[in-house]
């Protein structure tokens, strides 16, 4: 019994999952139809107020559309307009222009039919005119030949013995004419010679513009300490008497710190000498034998120098066709002083000077730089040789064949002998102009200090002048002036005022160029 009610149970069970299975199907069945007929109501709804959105948008749009489209259509149809007006008044312009050419081509065409009548009338005169002129012609043709025959009949003379002493008596009188007229231009060219040579030779003293160094007769040696100067000395000199026997040069060793002075009128052998002595202390070994070595290779230092300043000279003048020996001879001079003027440097601006001074006059610019270049040679080889530096510097260029110009410029460069071209004449200007342009040559200190200051007197004279400066060897006067008591007008009136005292007052040689400075200034701190 009790087995029987536990399967009964079991069975009802069953039955009763089975029933709210199904139950439970068809009431999600329900729920589910329920809910899909609600959602496609609720999308139904969203799609009618979807279409009715999308209508209102496009309403929208289209009433959009159709205010952009009519506001395109005005701005279309006023620029069609404005193309149109500009068309019409191209149009009324042209008609305008074309009326005009054709009322200036009816006036032009009434004027060339004048012209016509009065040419013709011209040419109707020209004509009768031509006819008479070759009656006239004929007549006096006819007049002449018989005047001709009563001259020879009066006259011994037949026409072409007249025809001849008419031609004399006119060749003389253009010879008459000639000789004024040469007069006159020589006339001129005294007149203004001067001042012609005085415009070259200044424009080449501007253009040359370099630097000189003035040199002496010694050199001094820095040494790294003065103990070495015992061992330059040596035991009992035997250093010091070789190196001077070794160099020809005087080695003067006394208190002065940290130096020793050499001593010489030749300029290549104190140079062997200096650059032996630097080498020695250098190296520390001093010797009679080391010296020797030395000084022997310092020596061809030196010679290797001189032959390589010759050949620069030539280079940096642009010259060619000189011989070697003659450009180691060139290289020579950078050791010759003359006043303390390195001779080298010397004759390189008179090649320049003399170079600016033939291209302005039309001359062969290479000739007169070669005539300038060599015209001191003489001085390489006048301590060797008797003999003036300009006869020596002749036989040298003869030597070597040089141009009889060139020969002559060297002859006549101190004036010893006329010059025979422009070329002796061009060197004799260049070699004064570069050896008296400031700072070439050493002056006396006190006609140096004399000119700068009186320089800077002239300019401080002035009404007006803060402070004068004499700058660049006294090439330049730079003035300050105080800018509210002096206007612009005042200040360009000075400098020239300035220029005219200075030629009247000082001595000088080229140009001295004169600047006035008006300058204001504010200045302020910011703290």
């Amino acid at each position: 019994m009790h087995i029987f009610a536990v399967k009964f149970n079991f069975s009802t069970l069953l039955i009763g999952m089975f029933l709210a299975v199904v139950i439970g199907y068809f009431i999600g069945y329900f729920l589910r139809k329920v809910i899909s007929q609600y959602q496609i109501k609720e999308a139904e709804a969203k799609k009618v107020k979807i279409v009715e959105e999308a209508e209102q948008e496009a309403q929208s749009r289209l009433k959009a559309a159709a205010v952009e489209a009519k506001e395109q259509a005005l701005v279309t149809k006023t620029k069609i307009e404005k193309e149109v007006q500009d068309k019409w008044e191209e149009v009324r312009e042209h008609e305008r222009i074309t009326h005009k050419r054709e009322d200036d081509l009816r006036l032009s065409s009434e004027k060339a039919r004048d012209l016509e009548k009065e040419l013709a009338r011209k040419m109707e005169v020209a004509e009768k005119t031509r006819q008479s002129s070759q009656e006239e012609q004929a007549r006096y043709d006819e007049l002449v030949k018989q005047e001709m025959v009563k001259l020879e009949s009066i006259s011994s003379f037949t026409a072409e013995e007249a025809k001849e002493e008419i031609r004399k008596k006119v060749i003389d009188v253009a010879r008459m004419d000639a000789a004024k007229e040469v007069k006159k231009i020589e006339e001129f060219a005294k007149n203004n010679a001067e001042d012609e040579a005085r415009k070259i030779i200044t424009m080449a003293v501007q253009r040359l513009a370099s630097d000189s160094v003035a040199e002496s007769t010694i050199s001094v040696v820095e040494l790294p300490d003065d103990s070495i100067k015992g061992r330059i000395i040596g035991r009992e000199g035997r250093n010091i008497r070789a190196l001077e026997q070794a160099t020809g040069i005087d080695l003067i060793i006394d208190d002065t710190p940290g130096a020793v002075v050499l001593s010489g009128f030749d300029p290549i052998r104190r140079e062997v000498a200096r650059r032996a002595l630097e080498k020695l202390t250098l190296d520390g070994r001093i010797h009679p034998g080391r010296i020797e070595d030395v000084v022997s290779k310092c020596r061809k230092e030196v010679e290797q120098q001189i032959k390589q300043a010759g050949e620069q000279a030539i280079v940096e003048l642009e010259m060619d066709n000189v011989n070697p020996e003659l450009a180691h001879m060139l290289g020579r001079l950078k050791y010759r002083t003359s006043y303390t003027q390195n001779v080298l440097e010397h004759v390189k601006e008179v090649a320049k000077v003399c170079g600016y001074m033939a291209a302005e006059l039309g001359l062969d610019v290479q000739l007169a730089k070669r005539a300038g270049l060599l015209h001191d040679i003489g001085k390489s080889v006048d301590r060797q040789t008797d003999g003036t530096h300009t006869q020596l510097g002749v036989d040298v260029a003869n030597r070597f064949n040089e141009h009889k110009y060139v020969v002559n410029a060297i002859a006549a460069h101190h004036e010893d002998v006329e010059p025979e071209s422009i070329y002796a004449v061009l060197v004799i200007a260049g070699d004064t102009i570069s050896a008296s342009r400031p700072g070439a040559r050493r002056e006396m200190l006190e006609t140096y200090v004399k000119r700068m200051t009186r320089l800077e007197e002239i300019g401080d004279s002035f009404k007006g002048v803060e402070k004068t400066f004499a700058i660049q060897a006294g090439r330049e006067v730079r003035i300050i002036v105080v800018p509210d008591g002096t206007t612009d007008n005042e200040a360009n009136m000075l400098a020239k005022d300035v220029a005219k005292r200075i030629e009247k007052e000082v001595t000088y040689p080229g140009e001295i160029k004169i600047t006035v400075v008006r300058e204001t200034r504010f200045v302020e701190v910011a703290r």
